[in-house]
């Protein structure tokens, strides 16, 4: 039997997977988490065959986790199931050491392909992740100069991270959820194609983004 694990803060994700799995008899949907915190929690009483992880998670995020769950349980599968396409949040958690990369309009079918190419010890991309990374190693994307278009509620928040304010200082300054002020920063990594704050901050420096 192999068993699945999931991380996902929506209920209705979890359970469609679940669901979507019940009728495969070899596999078993033993626990699912909705948290940072919970994760590492039940991973270390119960470690399952393959961790299905999200990426955008109310505490942290599944980057982080999956390169701590990587020096943890180095045999443990991590596949990353998000609604981000974006290649720098691919190429960030693969470098992470996930094993794979699926987008939540995954089907069943390519499910289990993944399950099967992962625990051979191969690496599972959905067929737009593909593309997308080799039209990045191509250097088919946009230049470096490219100015990125930024939403207002963005600057506000990459201002507010220019100030040093931490993510819970942020949300109440703008009256925001601590996941929504999570989401915006990965948003913002993504189009300035920083890996962290610092990074962020520094790009957003040259590309002059930080005026009001």
């Amino acid at each position: 039997m192999i068993t699945i694990a999931i991380t996902d803060d929506h209920q209705m994700v979890m359970q469609g997977i679940a669901h979507m799995l019940a009728d495969v008899a070899h596999l078993s949907v033993t626990h699912t988490y909705t948290t940072v915190a919970k994760t590492i929690d039940g991973l270390s009483k119960n470690l399952p065959d393959i961790l299905l992880l999200d990426i955008n998670l109310p505490d942290g995020n599944g980057i982080d986790l999956c390169k701590k769950l990587r020096n943890d349980y180095p045999m443990l599968k991590i596949i990353a199931l998000s609604s981000f396409g974006e290649i720098a949040f691919v190429k960030r958690i693969l470098n992470n050491g996930a094993n794979g990369y699926l987008l939540k309009n995954t089907s069943k079918e390519e499910l289990l392909a993944a399950f099967k190419t992962v625990l051979e010890g191969e690496q599972y991309l959905q067929t737009d992740i593909q593309k997308k990374l080799l039209q990045s190693s191509l250097g088919q994307t946009k230049a470096t100069s490219f100015m990125p278009k930024l939403t207002r509620r963005e600057k506000e928040v990459l201002l507010a991270i220019s100030e040093e304010l931490t993510t819970q200082e942020i949300a109440e300054k703008l009256f925001i959820s601590v996941k929504t002020v999570e989401t915006h920063r990965m948003n913002l990594m993504s189009k300035l194609g920083a890996r962290n704050s610092v990074g962020l901050i520094k790009i957003a420096l040259e590309k002059d983004l930080l005026k009001d």
